[in-house]
């Protein structure tokens, strides 16, 4: 499963054997309990998920250290714009995929190097690279 607009971190899947399942979370948002699950699963807290820049973020108040967790989720279900992105869950896991690499710490291991799209040579697995 993943929340994505940035599909870079959909080429390792692909690479790896994995066709992803990819959700339009502007036009098919999560249900609360989803979000909150991949959140958890992706040892994020609710702030770290949440996405600020070209959102409604800060007309909302958002940076507001005192609003809870419940709030924070409010306004991400309201406007899932807010939704930091992509999230991507495999059976080895869930991780908030910046950079895009990051997926690599929870897909099998690489069938062999491949090329990411700004060239970057990307070998073995758990994010190994080599320029």
């Amino acid at each position: 499963m993943a929340l994505a607009i940035d599909l870079r971190p959909l080429q390792p899947n692909r690479f790896a054997g994995i066709e992803p399942d990819v959700i339009d979370y502007l036009a098919n948002p999560p249900s609360r309990a989803r979000l909150v699950e991949l959140i958890t699963a992706a040892g994020l807290s609710v702030r770290d998920a949440i996405r600020q820049k070209g959102t409604p973020y800060d007309e909302l108040g958002l940076g507001d250290a005192a609003l809870s967790d419940d709030a924070l989720l409010d306004a991400m279900l309201a406007h899932p714009i807010l939704i930091n992105r992509p999230l991507v869950q495999t059976d080895r896991g869930a991780r908030l995929c910046r950079p895009s690499e990051v997926v690599l710490e929870i897909l099998p291991p690489l069938p062999g190097p491949f090329r990411k799209e700004d060239g970057e040579l990307v070998t073995g697995h758990a994010g190994s690279s080599t320029p």
